[in-house]
C-alpha cells in the first residue's frame, strides 16, 4: 500500500462509512469512524438549525479533534494503514454552511488554532452522488432526524466540499463518481475501488468515473 492514511469523504448519505468499513476489513487496516450518534445537538439541529447550529459545530470540532489526536497517536507501528470516514476539515465546511458570518468567523479562529496539530490524509477519496441519489440513500437508512433534509442543504454541502478541494492542490484528492456503482453488493465494483488505492497519484484533484473506467486530473 502506497498510502498510510486514507480518508473516505462524501455528502450525507454518500456511503462513506460503509465503504471505509469494507476497505479497512479487506486491508486489515485501523478503522477510524466518526462518532456522531450520541451527539445530543444533532437531532435538535434538524428541528431548529438557527438555535443549535453553533453548539453542534463546536461539539463536533472538539469530538473530531480529540478522536483523531488519540487514534493517530496510537497507530500500530506494524500495520500503519489507517482508514477514516471523515477529514477534520469537514468541521469548517459544515460550519460555513450552517453558521451566520459572525459565528463562523469565531469558529474559524478556533479551527485554525488546532488544525495544524493533526495530520492530513495521504489520499482523500470523495464519493460524489447527485442530490436525488443522496436522498434515496438517506430514506433507505431511515434515521428519523434526517428525513426532512432539504435538497438545497445537501447541494450547499456538496458545493462547500468541491470549492474547498480547489484550494488543496498539495493533497491527493480523488473525486469518485459512484452514480453507477454498487460497491456493497457488487464485488467487482468494490474491487475497482480497491484498485484505485494501489495507484500512484500526483498531488492535485483527480476526477474518476469507474462506470467508464476513465479519469482526469487537473
Amino acid at each position: 500500500m502506497k498510502y498510510n492514511f486514507i480518508a473516505i469523504e462524501g455528502n450525507i448519505g454518500a456511503g462513506k462509512t460503509t465503504l471505509s468499513k469494507m476497505i479497512a476489513n479487506k486491508l486489515d487496516a485501523k478503522l477510524v469512524l466518526e462518532e456522531f450518534t450520541d451527539n445530543p445537538f444533532l437531532p435538535k439541529f434538524y428541528n431548529d438549525a438557527a438555535k443549535y447550529a453553533f453548539p453542534l459545530e463546536l461539539s463536533f470540532l472538539a469530538e473530531r479533534y480529540q478522536q483523531l489526536k488519540d487514534e493517530m497517536s496510537n497507530a500500530d507501528l506494524f500495520n500503519p494503514l489507517v482508514v477514516s470516514d471523515y477529514i477534520f476539515q469537514k468541521c469548517l465546511l459544515f460550519a460555513k454552511v450552517n453558521l451566520p458570518d459572525a459565528e463562523f468567523e469565531l469558529f474559524s479562529k478556533l479551527f485554525n488554532i488546532i488544525t495544524p496539530l493533526l495530520p492530513k490524509p495521504d489520499l482523500l477519496i470523495y464519493l460524489y452522488l447527485n442530490v436525488s441519489d443522496l436522498q434515496k440513500n438517506i430514506a433507505k437508512r431511515g434515521r428519523e432526524y434526517e428525513q426532512q433534509i432539504p435538497n438545497e442543504y445537501l447541494q450547499n454541502i456538496q458545493n462547500s466540499y468541491l470549492e474547498y478541494f480547489k484550494g488543496q492542490l498539495g493533497q491527493r484528492i480523488l473525486i469518485l463518481d459512484i452514480t453507477d456503482l454498487n460497491f456493497v453488493s457488487n464485488k467487482e465494483h468494490f474491487e475497482q475501488i480497491l484498485n484505485l488505492l494501489e495507484q500512484d497519484y500526483k498531488p492535485g484533484i483527480h476526477q474518476i468515473s469507474l462506470a467508464t473506467t476513465s479519469g482526469t486530473a487537473f
